[in-house]
């Protein structure tokens, strides 16, 4: 077994091979999406298609861990058959949304007139101030004639030109290419070695999701022993589990805890776009507790609960009801020059839903460590593999100063 907490600069299918059988707790890895992205030759080997490499991941992962692997809106489905080819079962497709993409789309029209030799009338300017874009998103469409940095923000200035023939008219208005704002994140699941997921978990300490831990919080202050109060559930005989046992203490109301956690995730900027285009809603409550069932059926699967208990009935946006990941100005580290550098928040996040206290988290594809400095902010134990020298050692050294300043 490797040394933990640290990152080895060697191919991650070599590497993989240095971890015993069933080590790792569970894996979160953004890996190239095989698009050619910016030109960059690791984006464009195939090996997010090899289905080597994730019989590697099953093999070292303990039964029931689970993985989350970034993918392209174009590619993903490949890295999907890949995954459940190596013997993963596929449990879900989280989509990571964010507001600050750009369309790469070619101007047809513009293309036309470009071919038949025919100049374009600039008939006007349109001065933009935009975001500087995270993690390699998008492009600009259009000629950008000026560009300048200003606090995160880029101006620009686009020249608005008319078609210049009759097939360039036609074809005005039409593109190529959507804007991109999603990225598709694959869970997938080691199968069990035990008959059932409550057996599994106690032999191995995988196999289920971190529910509690991935709500998004509503009342902060509730008196519950899982968000720092001394409440304690029930534990009578009568009880099959904790929810029909009842809670003894404050008396809450469950959807104190949060929401349940979705298979969206946001970012800011989307989260903001959201709640302009959904203004202000509220969430209801029923109005007695008569006809609502509250129960759990004889498989354990809680179902149909629709109490006065457990209505959140607040209000606000519609991005109240998914997780958004805010970034900080900070996080990407001085020199940091990855193109495809996710938040630290919704690495966190992701490593929450799927990993146990104390866990190992391996992520093959370590870029500049991100998943690393999640890892060590939350308490969990890390393994990376990194091929590129130079991301090694921004990854190292993002690493090493959040922990001198601890």
């Amino acid at each position: 077994m490797l040394e933990l907490n640290r990152v080895y600069n060697m191919d991650c299918l070599e590497g993989m091979k240095l971890l015993d059988d069933n080590s790792v707790d569970s894996i979160v890895t953004d890996p190239p999406y095989e698009l050619g992205f910016m030109g960059k030759k690791w984006d464009s080997t195939g090996i997010a298609y090899n289905v080597e490499l994730w019989k590697e991941c099953l093999r070292v992962l303990k039964p029931g861990g689970h993985l989350l692997a970034f993918g392209g809106t174009r590619t993903y489905h490949r890295m999907a058959c890949a995954i459940e080819d190596a013997g993963f079962e596929i449990k879900d497709c989280i989509q990571w949304i964010y507001g600050s993409g750009f369309p790469k789309s070619h101007d047809i029209s513009k293309a036309i007139d470009k071919k038949l030799g025919a100049k374009r009338e600039v008939i006007g300017k349109l001065a933009r101030n935009d975001r500087v874009l995270p993690s390699g998103q998008g492009g600009y469409h259009g000629n950008i004639h000026d560009t300048y940095r200003n606090k995160g923000r880029q101006k620009v200035q686009l020249e608005i030109t008319a078609p210049a023939t009759p097939e360039a008219k036609q074809w005005e208005g039409w593109g190529t290419a959507l804007k991109p704002a999603n990225e598709p994140i694959v869970l997938a699941r080691k199968p069990l070695s035990e008959k059932t997921v409550a057996e599994n978990v106690l032999k191995w300490g995988t196999g289920g999701l971190n529910i509690d831990g991935c709500r998004i919080p509503i009342d902060p202050t509730v008196d519950d022993p899982r968000l720092g109060g001394k409440g304690s559930w029930k534990t009578d005989k009568a009880a099959k589990n904790v929810y029909e046992g009842g809670y003894v203490g404050k008396n809450i109301q469950s959807s104190a805890l949060g929401r349940f956690p979705a298979n969206v995730i946001l970012d800011e900027e989307a989260g903001r776009m959201l709640d302009e285009q959904s203004g202000v809603t509220r969430s209801g409550k029923v109005k007695s507790d008569k006809g609502a069932y509250s129960g759990v059926s004889a498989t354990g699967f809680l179902r149909g609960i629709t109490t006065t208990q457990n209505q959140h009935g607040d209000s606000g946006g519609a991005s109240r009801f998914f997780y958004c990941a805010k970034a900080s100005k900070k996080e990407r580290g001085e020199g940091n020059n990855h193109p495809t550098v996710k938040p630290v928040k919704l690495m966190e996040y992701l490593i929450t839903l799927v990993t146990p206290p104390n866990g190992v988290v391996l992520d093959p594809f370590f870029g500049s460590g991100t998943t690393g400095i999640a890892a060590v902010n939350l308490g969990f134990h890390y393994i990376g593999f990194e091929i590129d020298k130079t991301y090694c050692d921004i990854a190292t050294k993002r690493i090493s100063d959040i922990t001198k300043e601890e």
